[in-house]
């Protein structure tokens, strides 16, 4: 029987992984951590229980709340503050403790433990400030990448592979990211600690509880079923902007063939995403909530682009496809549609925390 930590593991990515892996692997005991710190996560605690998923209240921040858990196969970091915008609109205390100090603490608790470590790390590693001197075209909908121009290493109509500079300014968050991937680094080589590194763009499905500087997706779908504004910010607020998503489903199907086969794999750092087929910008955004709730809000624009925005990230997954059977399944629709849905059948709980 397998043992598996999950840090963070009331949050989005970590309960919904936790149900995952419990519903494949009965035999697995599953452990989810979590401080209950981000607003919502607390609704996780029932789907949790029903599952037989072990929970601790516990902050990764403290070494001494990690202590008395018992040696498990794999820790799965999920945990962070996730916002791209701390330390520019608010202090930048919990963001450095919580995705530095206590994903340290995390590590160091895998390495006493003998437990190999899957790291949950971000596509916002790669620079905003070299993303945001890519060449652009732009058509009616959306901003595209102009393959016509001289590209940095690690860029194609796919969009960004492995190979991409890490030169450059990235947000404080993107920053303790990466600096938790060397630290990770390191680890691996002194301690043949087994290691991986998925660096995630946006993730959606059920249950995320998105705000304005993270979970768009999921904001966006609720902003239109409650029937609430919005606002396209930055790059003259025309909303062309572009991401590509992955479904939550997706992202659990690569972790279960991940620690399963990690002996495998003989690369340790991926980009995953939806890739090309599942990008978007916010106009095409707006557009598939539209049909799906029948709703249409107004959407006001605010010129003005905040510190560490990006026009264009899309996600090159060639590597991670090439060595393993994986690829994303759901399609944007679907994602949406299934969102949709875990909205309009919660809207009573989900009052002032998604509304």
């Amino acid at each position: 029987m397998k043992r598996i930590l999950i840090t963070g593991g009331a949050g989005f990515v970590g309960a919904n992984l936790s149900i995952f892996l419990k519903e494949y692997k009965t035999d697995y005991h599953i452990i989810a951590f979590d401080n209950l710190h981000r607003r919502g996560s607390e609704l996780n605690l029932h789907r949790l229980q029903k599952y037989g998923i072990e929970f601790i209240h516990g902050d990764i921040r403290n070494m001494s709340d990690l202590a008395n858990i018992p040696p498990c196969d794999w820790l799965i970091e999920c945990s962070a503050e996730p916002s791209v915008l701390a330390g520019y609109t608010s202090s930048s205390e919990y963001l450095l403790h919580s995705n530095l100090t206590g994903a340290l603490n995390c590590l160091s608790w895998a390495k006493e433990n003998h437990s190999a470590f899957l790291f949950l790390s971000t596509s916002r590693v790669y620079p905003y400030s070299t993303i945001n001197s890519l060449p652009l075209h732009e058509t009616e909908t959306r901003f595209h990448i102009n393959t016509k121009e001289t590209l940095p290493p690690g860029i194609s109509e796919k969009g960004i592979s492995e190979q991409f500079p890490l030169e450059g300014t990235r947000t404080l968050y993107g920053a303790t990211k990466l600096a938790v991937e060397l630290i990770l680094e390191e680890y691996r080589e002194i301690y043949n600690l087994p290691i991986i590194i998925n660096r995630c763009g946006i993730i959606a499905g059920p249950w995320q509880m998105g705000k304005i500087d993270q979970g768009v997706v999921a904001l966006w779908l609720a902003h239109h079923i409650a029937e609430k504004p919005l606002a396209y910010i930055g790059f003259n607020g025309t909303g062309k902007q572009v991401r590509d998503l992955l479904d939550i489903q997706d992202l659990c199907q690569l972790i279960l063939y991940e620690i399963e086969n990690y002996e495998k794999l003989n690369h340790w750092k991926f980009n995953i995403g939806g890739g090309y087929t599942r990008s978007f910008s916010l106009l095409e955004l707006t557009d598939l909530c539209q049909k799906i709730t029948k709703n249409k809000i107004p959407i006001s624009r605010e010129v003005q682009t905040r510190p560490g925005d990006i026009p264009y990230y899309i996600t090159d997954t060639s590597l991670i496809e090439t060595l393993s059977p994986w690829k994303p399944l759901q399609s944007l629709e679907q994602t949406l549609t299934n969102t949709a849905e875990w909205i309009y059948a919660h809207k009573n709980i989900l009052n002032g925390i998604l509304f």
